[in-house]
């Protein structure tokens, strides 16, 4: 099975081989290099409209529950990996084991995912796209702190001297963007939600026993996920919800909004899993941060955030970026690079996988979540 990765901007992405190991066929297809291109023009396409998408939504349409947007994701990511996890022996006669042995880690992955995807998609509310992104750049060092306090792992010297300077281009760029109540609390919603996701990720060892592939641990968490959103729904947006409803002449707009998003990032996660197939880890992270910037652009441009950047945010946004390059290629540089794209029901879901030293594959989690 072809590794499991995650990229410094937390995204996760599995191998194509089946549980029952055998690999997929056909794979010759996948060395035409204009398949190739066609994946990462797909990749990126699907990556940035799914980011674009949500803030329109929420913040320019004024569909503005994004607990509820949140849980439409999840249930939609259930039920559309139901009929192969259902219906496939190979994935079915696992289910019940388990669950039965992973029911605490697989809850506590949901709880930390559950609060990073609402933090998140509630932030969007009232912060910039554009805000959003620098700040959820700083994942890397969630993850760092995280690893040092739950396993004792500090990063290497190159690596903390870039992660140094992805705070201070985040810093700058809050500072800059800290202009009122709103989009200070929008801030502090997507700083815990980033550091949720980190520590997520630093923890996912401890909490999981057993190898679980992608779209495992997503059919097992996304209900629980679900659920948990639901809680908050039902306190801070099922009465506003339901005068919207009642306000709202045209319910089949918002609808196919929440269709397309679901649709959008369900695509997305079959294409993220064929990149990571059929290119290297460096294609992998020099598209992670071409991602970041052409969102900045596009943000720009389509969302009218074009009037945050002044010459300050631009100083804290070009410094965070190159924080996130040179931790990336820092990562690479030690053959230990962790990468991983997707279950995006956004934001990311990204567990740890190491790949050896020296080695053109990944190590002993052959793409798979474990226990170290």
């Amino acid at each position: 099975m072809r590794s499991q990765y995650r990229s410094p901007s937390g995204d996760i992405g599995e191998g194509l081989r089946s549980p029952s190991g055998q690999s997929k066929q056909g794979a010759n297809i996948f060395d035409s290099l204009w398949i190739k291109l066609l994946l990462v023009a797909a990749y990126l396409s699907l990556n940035i409209s799914i980011n674009l998408l949500n803030k329109w939504t929420i913040s320019i349409y004024g569909f503005k529950f994004p607990i509820f947007l949140s849980m439409c994701h999840q249930a939609f990511s259930a039920l559309a990996l139901a009929p192969m996890m259902l219906l496939r022996s190979s994935y079915r006669e696992q289910h019940s084991a388990t669950i039965t042995k992973q029911w605490p880690g697989l809850l506590a992955i949901s709880a930390f995912f559950a609060f990073n995807l609402g933090a998140n998609n509630i932030s969007l509310i009232t912060i910039s796209l554009s805000l959003n992104q620098v700040i959820r750049a700083c994942i890397p060092v969630a993850t760092a702190v995280g690893a040092v306090l739950i396993e004792a792992k500090p990063p290497t010297r190159k690596e903390a001297v870039s992660l140094v300077v992805l705070v201070m281009g985040v810093g700058i760029s809050i500072f800059e963007g800290s202009d009122t109540k709103a989009t200070a609390h929008g801030i502090l919603l997507c700083v815990l939600g980033t550091i949720s996701n980190g520590f997520m990720m630093a923890s996912i060892g401890k909490l999981l026993s057993e190898k679980l592939d992608v779209w495992r641990l997503t059919f097992y968490t996304a209900p629980v996920t679900c659920a948990m959103l639901a809680l908050f729904y039902w306190k801070l947006e099922s009465s506003r919800f339901a005068a919207y409803q009642m306000e709202t002449l045209n319910h089949s707009m918002y609808a196919a909004l929440i269709l397309v998003g679901c649709v959008n990032a369900l695509a997305y996660n079959v294409v993220h899993s064929l990149v990571i197939k059929v290119t290297s880890s460096v294609t992998t992270t020099v598209l992670g941060e071409a991602k970041i910037v052409l969102l900045l652009v596009l943000s720009s441009i389509w969302l009218g955030e074009a009037d945050i950047w002044t010459p300050k945010m631009l100083l804290g946004v070009t410094t965070a970026i190159l924080g996130f390059a040179m931790y990336s290629h820092a990562k690479l540089a030690t053959g230990t690079a962790q990468y991983l794209p997707v279950i995006k029901g956004m934001p990311e879901l990204a567990p740890m996988a190491e790949r050896k030293e020296g080695s053109g594959s990944l190590g002993s989690r052959h793409g798979e979540w474990a226990k170290p």
